[in-house]
């Protein structure tokens, strides 16, 4: 019996409400006990606010079990020659 993998969320630019409805969502199907929230560059502060408001209003018994922070290469944009460092996070929710 293989374990399921948790449920991953990347969070982008969207509006934080719509993740937390996603977590929201993902939780009171049954299945789920575990969520991790991906974020990277500017959408960290965006991923943090969504496990916090979904902590604090909506689901009070939800810990958040894992944080792992690091940082990822991208790719040069066009124009630009050298690939750059963005930092990432991932913030694990358990039930």
């Amino acid at each position: 019996m293989s374990e399921k993998a948790s449920d991953v969320i990347f969070v982008g630019n969207k509006p934080p409400m719509s993740y937390v409805l996603a977590i929201i969502t993902a939780f009171s199907s049954g299945a789920q006990k575990e969520i991790t929230l991906k974020a990277r560059g500017q959408a960290i502060t965006t991923a943090v606010d969504v496990a916090e408001i979904t902590r604090s209003r909506f689901i009070k018994d939800l810990k958040v079990t894992k944080i792992a922070i690091g940082t990822a290469e991208m790719p040069p944009r066009e124009g630009e020659n050298r690939s750059r460092m963005v930092s990432t996070i991932e913030i694990t929710l358990s039930k």
